[in-house]
């Protein structure tokens, strides 16, 4: 058995035993409760002000953030349901690290009651989570970005065989800021046989993580160049 089978079970049967145990909330400790309990969302999930484009904080309602004003990104919409930090980059590392895939529909219960998620969602035509490189998938033994996908339940189909990442790249949270778009040139592709069911489809990017855009907007332009005419993104964290 490889050793991204082995994981991949090990994690799931973390899960499982998880779910069918009594738990305590992460936070705050109350007993028996959700991973994270309702007041705990209420606490450190509070809505905010965002840039409809790159869901930056904004000091005030409006429609962008003058960055997203001076050159717009390759995105049409971007929605973060928090910031990352405490709590939240505590859990998603035991998330994407610890094997602990049971975090999966806790977290993506974050983006639940923001109406522009449910638009986002609804408007979708394909949801797309971002790829991991073959490499990073075998030791990891799962995508973290796909499992959210999966615990939104949107109406659209949820794909992992559209978008690639055809070659392994430097972690991201590794380089300068101005190195991680060179970082990611070439880094995905759109499969072969899914290149005419792309052309005039509206697609939704969902992603853990969102720091400073290189990513998604890698993703985005990728799709773009092979026919989709509209680009969104749902993050679960957004660096402040």
């Amino acid at each position: 058995m490889q050793t991204g089978s082995v994981s991949g079970f090990a994690a799931r049967w973390r899960a499982a035993l998880a779910r069918a145990l009594p738990s305590q909330c992460a936070l705050c400790h109350a007993w028996p409760a959700e991973r994270v309990c309702q007041s705990c969302r209420q606490r450190f999930a509070r809505p905010q002000l965002r840039c409809v484009r790159c869901a930056a904080v904004l000091a005030r309602a409006q429609a962008d953030c003058r960055s997203c004003g001076d050159e717009a990104p390759p995105l049409d919409a971007c929605c973060a349901a928090v910031d990352y930090g405490y709590p939240w980059s505590e859990l998603l590392a035991r998330f994407k690290f610890e094997g602990d895939i049971g975090w999966a529909a806790p977290l993506a219960q974050l983006w639940e009651g923001d109406a522009r998620v449910e638009e986002l969602l609804a408007c979708a035509q394909l949801v797309l989570p971002i790829p991991l490189a073959a490499a990073r998938l075998r030791t990891r033994g799962y995508n973290q970005a796909l499992l959210l996908a999966r615990a939104l339940r949107p109406p659209a189909p949820v794909r992992s065989d559209v978008l690639l990442r055809v070659r392994a790249t430097v972690a991201q949270s590794s380089l300068a800021r101005e190195r991680r778009a060179a970082n990611l040139r070439g880094a995905f592709a759109v499969a072969e046989p899914a290149r005419l069911g792309l052309r005039g489809r509206r697609v939704l990017l969902v992603d853990d993580v969102m720091t400073t855009g290189a990513t998604l907007h890698t993703a985005a332009r990728t799709l773009r160049a092979a026919g989709a005419s509209w680009v969104g993104a749902l993050v679960l964290a957004r660096t402040p």
